[in-house]
């Protein structure tokens, strides 16, 4: 139903010229202060993208986001230690 989605951060150097990445994928932050864009694309086009991105004057450097790669179903192997801190 969705399409799978890679992040990326992206440092430029112009943030007004920032706003321009919006054509390339969804733009979900612009910070002003620390002069970065975090954004969005289509997986299966994902490199070529970057690629494209990277030949702005503007783009300093180009960083994917590893999010969708961190594992997030736990599992309680271990022993639960709550009955220690109890009164």
């Amino acid at each position: 139903m969705f399409a799978e989605r890679t992040g990326y951060i992206i440092w430029v150097s112009d943030v007004k010229a920032a706003r321009n990445l919006e054509k390339y994928g969804t733009v979900h932050y612009i910070s002003r202060r620390m002069h970065y864009v975090v954004m969005y694309v289509n997986a299966d086009r994902a490199e070529e993208v970057a690629k494209n991105i990277r030949r702005l004057s503007y783009v300093r450097k180009i960083e994917r986001s590893y999010r969708n790669e961190i594992k997030t179903e736990y599992s309680s192997d271990g022993p639960d230690k709550t009955r220690f801190y109890g009164l």
